[in-house]
């Protein structure tokens, strides 16, 4: 839970549909009341072909409402739906609980580019568990197309290891993903984690980083999928 001065904060990511490269655009939070505004890297979201929702248009406000707003709620499935016990189920959950729901499955639609993610920040949360995919895995990997089951030897628990690279020229929280059998190196920590890892990092935190998924058919786009486990001295 991503809490700070007492809310509870969801990143909103658009993925640039030919480079596939994320940026952060903007903030849910929550706190009795629900607040969205633009952020982050939004402007140059917009320079690459992000579009301003259309339930949001004044990219300099800050959007309130008592409940979870519609355009983010139509994301997640009916509560009303058969079956949806078997999707609570999998994400954790007793209960239908909008919010909740939002944050551990990211509302990805095939219609779009947008999903969320819960941010890793400098608060009070003292176990910390993240899953997400390995960025840059082609380039890094060296695979295009098919040729990434040439490419990949992971398999589920494998161990992966973090290496920050402060002297990255286009980011200096920029962390490396390596493959601790091999040393080569698989990708990067996504770059809406790197930072609030890397003061985790300074800060001694015990760290943890596990492969969860293979998949070697998905071109290197989402082929490595890792668990982080960090606990804070």
């Amino acid at each position: 839970m991503s809490l700070k001065d007492g809310r509870d904060y969801l990143l909103l990511i658009w993925k640039e549909p030919k480079t596939k490269k994320r940026f952060t655009v903007g903030e849910l939070s929550k706190n009795g009341q629900f607040e969205f505004s633009y952020g982050y890297e939004y402007q140059e979201a917009l320079r690459a072909g992000f579009e301003l929702l259309i339930a949001f248009p004044d990219k300099d406000k800050t959007y309130r409402n008592d409940d979870l707003f519609p355009v983010f709620a139509s994301r997640l499935p009916d509560p009303r739906r058969k079956g949806i016990e078997v999707i609570l189920r999998k994400y954790g959950l007793q209960k239908y609980d909008a919010y909740e729901l939002l944050k551990r499955s990211g509302a990805k639609l095939p219609i779009d580019n947008l999903e969320f993610i819960d941010p890793i920040l400098n608060n009070e949360e003292k176990s910390i568990v993240r899953n997400f995919f390995v960025a840059g895995t082609g380039f890094s990997l060296g695979c295009r197309g098919d040729h990434c089951a040439e490419s990949l030897s992971l398999t589920v628990n494998d161990e992966v290891l973090l290496d920050p690279e402060p002297e990255n020229a286009h980011d200096p929280f920029a962390i490396k993903i390596t493959d601790n059998k091999s040393g080569s190196v698989l990708g990067y920590l996504p770059r809406y984690y790197a930072q609030g890892v890397t003061d985790l990092i300074k800060s001694n935190a015990k760290i943890c980083c596990k492969v969860v998924e293979v998949n070697k058919d998905n071109h290197c786009l989402e082929c490595v999928k890792v668990e982080l486990q960090i606990e804070k001295q």
